[in-house]
This record gives C-alpha cells, structure tokens and sequence, in this order.
C-alpha cells in the first residue's frame, strides 16, 4: 500500500520493554543483594540507571513515547499487587519492617513464610506471582513506584506513559487466599478496588502523565457475559473523574473479541489491541463495532513475542486500513518487549545473513519507528528500508536451511500406530513394576541437580579456551558421580544423573539439532532472576547422532538403581523457543518429535528403562480461546506420542510439567499415555492431585511436595502432610514422590536438606500405610 505524506500524525510507542541490561546487570545486582554483596542504596541505583538506559535508547531510536512502571525487580503483577495493598497476611510484617525485603519475601518465601503461588502469564514462559484474596481484603493505594518512574523520565525530557495491570485483568488473575473458600471469586472485590486505582490515576496526573496504560490481557480470552459487565463497569467509574490522565486500555496475546464493543463504547479516550497475525480478527471486528471515533488506536503490528523481521509492507497496508477507523493511529509491538531479547548486534557468531532476518527489542523498536514515518509522512520516506526488508524477506524464504527434503518425507510418512504404545497402560504397569522393583511411594527427582560454581567456571574456561573438552568432560563426570553417589545416601529409588553437561533444558538439545540457531546474548526473563536463552528454531529438524545416551549410560555405571534417561519434549521444545512463523506449529512439533523418537530408542537400546520427556509447556502453550483449543491439543499430544510410542511395554515413560493452570488440560494429559507424570503442586497445596482424582486419571503421578522456587527448605512433616493430601485424591500405588521441578538453581545445602526430609517423609507415610 502506497500512503501519501501526512496521513497521520502516528507516533511510535511501545508497551514495554526488556529489564535486565545488555549483560543482565539486574540479575546480578538483586542476585548480590540478596547475599549481601550489594546494598539496597546500591541496587535501587543500579535499577535507576537500567532504566533510564532504557528510555534513552527507546528515544533516541524514534520512539515519541517511553513506557514507565514496566520495570521491575521481580515481577510486573506482584507490584500491583503492592501498588494496591494486597499483601498477604503472612507477609505484613516483613513488608513493614523493610518494604524491599518485604516485597522479596513474598516472591521467593523465606524459611518459615511461604511465598506467594507463582503460574505462566498467559501462554507465555513468563511467570507472575499469582495475588491472594479475601473477602476481607482490604485494598489501600500505594502509587510511589509509578510516580517515582514517571518523574525519572519526565526529568530526562521525555514523554512518558505509566503502563499498569489493569483492574479487571489483576483481579481474574487473582486466586483466594489460603483459607478462603475455594468458590471465592476475586471478581467480587472488582467495587472495592475501582477507588484504588482512581486514586493512582489521579496521583500520576499530578505527577505529570498525560496518558496511562491499563492493560488487560485477560480481556482476549474467552469471558462470561458477568466478566463483560465488569469490564464495562470498570472503565465506566475510571473513566468519570476529571483528575486523572487519558486512559489507553491495552489488550494482546489474542484477539479481543467480545470485549472489543464492551472497550469501544468505554469512556476511555484509547485502546491498544494487538494486529499480528494470531489477532489478525481485531482488524474486522473493529471495523464492525464502527472503529474508534474520537479516540486513539494504538496498532500492535510488529510481533512482540518472536523474533523475526517483520514484514514492513503487510504491516503499513494494516496501518492504512485503520487510519479510517479511530482518530489517531499510533505504531507499537503487539505486546511488551519483555518477551524478546535485547539486540541482535550481540550475536556475533549468527551468520551476518541470517542475522538480518532476526529482530530483537532494538531492532523492533527501529521497525516501529519506520513504520509510523511511513504512516505519517508516507511510504517514499521508508523506500529504502522497504526494500531492505523485501530482500530479507525474499532471502529467508529462498534459503536452504529452512527446508530438509529427506526430514519432510519421514514427517509426511507418519501413521497413527507410530504414535501409540504397543500395550495399554495395565499391562505396562505390570510389567514395569516386575522390572524396576519400586517399594510404595517411589521417591525420584525431576531431573537437574545445582549447577555449581565449579562446574560454570569449567563450561566458562571450556568457551575460553582454559581448558579443553576432556578437562571440561572430567568435571561433568566427577559432579555426576557425586550427584549419584547423593542420590544413593539420601534413599532415592529412581535417580537422575543430574544433567551437569546441559546449559538449558531446550538450548542443550537445540544445539545438537539441525534447524536451529543458538545465541550466546539472547537473554530472556523468565521469572524473577531467572533468565533463559531460548534458541531460535530457523529451519527443518532432524538428529544427527545421539545426544543424551552417552551421559545417561555412564551415571548408570555408578549404580544399580535405576538411572532415569531425561529429554525435553517436542511441544516444550517449541514452546521455549522461538519458533519458525512459515509452516503450521503442528508440523514443526512433528519433525521434533520424530527427532527425540530416535533418542528414545537409543537410550532404551543402551539399558535405560526409565525415560522422562517432559512437557513443563504444553499448558502453557495452549490457546487463549476455547475455539482454538482441539486443534493444538491434537497435534500437541500426538508429538508427544510420537516421541515415545516406539518403546517396550516394561519401558517407563515420564513425564513433567510444571507452574500452570492444568485443571482445564486433564484430559490431554490423559491423552499423552505417559505411565508416571510429575506436577507442581506444593505452591497450590495439591490442588492438581484432586483435579487428577476428580477426571479419573488412571495412570501414576508424583504431585510436588517440594517447591523449588523458594531457598527455603521444607520440614519432612510439612512433606508428610502434602503426600497425605495427595492420597486423600490418588491410591498409594500410583503415588510418586518428589520436588515440582528441577534443582538447577538451587543451592547444595538446600537440596540436600529438602531431598533428604523429603525421602524421610515418604518413608514415614509408607509406615502408616503398613501400619494401618
């Protein structure tokens, strides 16, 4: 589409952008002040100064104007939740006492407080710390972070927009608080809350915002007819008062649908709704409510979420069609930039061509900026960048790497017997418990043990070139006899060879796999301090040789137990990473998934009769709407079949996942035909053994009784009594016992203390069994 110059006077903007620096500068200033290295005064001068780099990197690249409160320490919903006085019961008393130590306790606990429940936002791989509410809950507005960070850019001479966690949003995201009545719904607080986030409202226009962003996510999913109606109700009280700035409301992830009426009629003076491709129907449905008259459109036309190029044509021809339908269109991401890593610049050992087809949150943030000049000013302005992006195009698309003739005929050759074992599940139990001799309550781990310094120094002088691959190799062996040798002294039943040799659960695979890219900068935020370096998945799948048999043989040398063989699976695989956006997910999942079905075989050929592939991602990658839901969990537990259909019925296969919402996925966790799956459950005090118990799961599960996000370690009878709670919901037979999730990033002495109160609880549990 051709736009003639001053079309529009569109501004460029975004909702958010990464947090943690070029060299992850938060993660290491928290990480110090949580040891003491480094004092309060010194990390909240760090926070400031990552801050301000931000905005002005944002403005010098175009940007008119700089989100402000994005930032944080932990997590974006934990500070609404301090915003708006919701701090749990337990924790009053650290946050008095010291409001930052405060605000760390509620994220990761401390030894005698447990933390705040912690689940994926949306179907993303971010975490956020769920709220706890109450019918007693009483909200109180604390604005000084928002005000704070508002004055901080406005010093700086920019103009700035305070981004918030809309009402509605934060309090569907909300659960009861413990001892409140499960049926309790947060929803009902919506009229306490209201004069809160007024009084917020009215705090940051005194402070100077001309506009703030409320965003609701939550808003894109699937909605009562009563949830509509507090939407409505919402911006309807927010929208009255004279002393507040211009409301922006802010929806992504999905298409808005039968909220986009409930937004356009608010008393709201814009909206920000996402235009990529998985919300292309917000284009339609907007034009049907009439579009926005009077109001701002903020355009999410560049992929927030991926980190492909965008094409820059397809865009300005959205662009063009909405420049009819609201007053003002203004050019954004479709959601925050928290999700893609910083700059692409850094990746120095992605080959220049290939580079080019990639888009970090700098080179976004330049897409955006071209975008609204195009837009304003017309598209003869951008006519170099234009055609720049048509050549990437062109070459990513004509390029070998993106297809594999040989790899598309095996995917294409797949039938429906590939994907199924070739026993049902009760013969299997049987057989398998005749092999693997398992006393009641089998105790096992999830899978990776700490990463201790001395192993990270030898992966960092192996990059170096300190040492070479035999030293580095020796130091995976001595931390895997020593993690055995562990296991062995604890009284573990089925052990794990720790996974000493694996930077990152997807990363460690995509590395050995054809079709992807590593990056050696590409940090994204996972959770808190936790970042995670997601491989970018560019082109057709395939195994060239083992990956994981030789690691998994070895440990089993060391013992006579058995040593579980540990794999991620095809839809976590895809999940954490960023995925190729030119052929259906489900396709892609299948090349995986035959790729780990080979791994499979050879690690069972090597003597291996316990596998876990795990799925910590399949909740978290399914759909926001119920309309798209079968068709993911179709070819989601299909590849996940596929992946393990080929072995022995006395062959055990786990599985795993991990911080979710699975109560709405029971049966496709059925449908996976794992014979032992592992959940957390501990945050959420074994709500996921009574969802199991309530669908009729046949099969063994190991409901967490140890939560791994928290330093504090747990008593042997506070894991007695969650495994009483998960035999209250699952027969004692096809109980496991272990953590919710990996130990990498724990510390030795936490883990060895939990591990071992935990096997003491299951040794006591089984004791009352016999006894009783």
């Amino acid at each position: 589409m051709t736009i003639k110059p001053a079309a529009a006077a569109a501004r460029a903007t975004v909702y958010g952008y990464p947090r943690q620096g070029q060299n992850r500068e938060l993660k290491k200033a928290i990480e110090g002040y949580w040891k003491g290295r480094v004092t309060a005064a010194d990390l909240r001068s760090a926070a400031e100064g990552l801050r301000r780099a931000n905005w002005r990197q944002l403005a010098e690249a175009g940007v008119h104007e700089v989100p402000t409160g994005d930032f944080s320490y932990y997590d974006h919903v934990l500070d609404a939740s301090v915003m708006v006085g919701a701090v749990p019961e337990r924790h009053r008393a650290a946050v008095a006492a010291d409001a930052l130590d405060g605000y760390f306790a509620m994220a990761r606990g401390t030894q005698d407080v447990a933390p705040l429940e912690m689940t994926k936002w949306f179907d993303t791989n971010y975490h956020y710390l769920v709220p706890e509410l109450g019918p007693d809950t009483v909200f109180t507005a604390d604005s000084a972070k928002q005000v704070a960070e508002l004055g901080e850019a406005r010093a700086l001479g920019l103009t700035a927009r305070p981004v918030l966690v809309g009402p509605v949003t934060y309090l569907l995201l909300a659960k009861p608080a413990p001892g409140v009545a499960a049926d309790f719904d947060p929803l009902t607080l919506l009229d306490r809350l209201l004069p809160v986030y007024a009084e917020v409202l009215a705090d940051l226009r005194a402070a100077g915002a001309e506009w703030a962003q409320l965003d609701e996510p939550a808003l894109a999913q699937d909605r009562s007819p009563a949830e509509l109606d507090a939407a409505a109700r919402a911006y309807a009280f927010l929208g009255e008062p004279a002393d507040r700035p211009k409301l922006l409301v802010a929806s992504y992830f999905d298409r808005l649908g039968e909220a986009l009426p409930v937004l356009a009629k608010a008393p709201v003076e814009g909206l920000a709704l996402d235009f990529t491709e998985r919300s292309a129907a917000n284009l339609d449905a907007l034009a049907a409510v009439g579009g926005l008259p009077g109001k701002r459109l903020v355009a999410g036309v560049v992929n927030g979420r991926n980190v492909w190029i965008n094409d820059l044509a397809a865009s300005l021809t959205t662009l063009g069609t909405l420049l009819g339908l609201a007053e003002r269109v203004d050019v954004a991401a479709s959601c925050s930039l928290l999700h893609v890593p910083l700059d692409t610049a850094a990746e120095r050992d992605i080959d220049p061509q290939i580079r080019r087809w990639l888009a970090f949150a700098r080179q976004k943030t330049a897409e955006i900026v071209t975008l609204a000049k195009g837009l304003a000013q017309g598209t003869d302005t951008i006519a170099a960048e234009l055609a720049a992006n048509r050549a990437d195009l062109a070459a990513r698309a004509g390029s070998p790497l993106t297809r594999d003739p040989a790899v598309r005929s095996r995917a294409a050759g797949v039938t429906d017997a590939d994907a199924r074992r070739s026993a049902p599940y009760a013969e299997r139990a049987v057989a398998q418990r005749a092999l693997l001799g398992l006393p009641l309550l089998p105790t096992t781990t999830i899978g990776s043990f700490p990463q201790t310094t001395a192993l990270r120094t030898a992966r960092a002088d192996l990059r170096a070139g300190r040492i070479d691959t035999a030293g580095y190799e020796e130091r995976v062996k001595e931390e895997t006899r020593e993690v055995i040798a562990f296991q062995e002294q604890a009284g573990l039943d089925v052990l794990v060879h720790g996974e000493a040799e694996r930077n990152d659960m997807v990363q460690y695979f995509a590395e050995q796999l054809t079709g992807y890219l590593a990056t050696q900068h590409g940090w994204v935020q996972s959770y808190g301090t936790r970042y995670v370096r997601p491989p970018i998945l560019a082109g057709d799948i395939s195994r060239p040789e083992p990956m994981t048999v030789r690691w998994t043989a070895y440990a089993q040398s060391l013992t006579s137990r058995p040593v579980k063989g540990m794999l991620t699976g095809p839809v976590t695989m895809l999940a954490w990473s960023f995925v190729r956006d030119d052929q259906p997910l489900g396709d892609t999942a299948r090349q995986v998934a035959l790729a780990l079905r080979d791994e499979v075989a050879d690690l069972e050929a090597a003597g291996t009769s316990v596998i876990q592939v795990d799925e910590p991602a399949l909740r978290e990658t399914l759909p926001l709407r119920a309309a798209d839901h079968a068709d993911y969990l179709a070819w989601a537990t299909e590849a996940f079949r596929l992946s393990t259909g080929g072995v022995r019925p006395d062959t055990q296969i786990h599985t795993h996942m991990c911080y979710a919402e699975f109560g709405d996925i029971v049966q496709a966790i059925d449908d996976l035909d794992a014979d032992v799956i592992s959940l957390e459950a501990a945050r959420s005090h074994m709500q996921v053994a009574r969802e199991l118990a309530a669908h009729g799961y046949p099969r063994e599960a190991g409901p967490g009784v140890y939560d791994i996000h928290s330093p504090r370690v747990p008593s042997a009878e506070e894991a007695a009594a969650l495994l009483r709670t998960g035999l209250e919901a699952i027969p004692a037979e096809r109980l496991w016992v272990n953590p919710d999730c990996g130990l990498k990033t724990r510390g030795w002495p936490e883990t060895r203390a939990s591990l071992e109160n935990l096997v003491t609880a299951a040794r006591a549990v089984r004791g009352e069994i016999s006894a009783s």
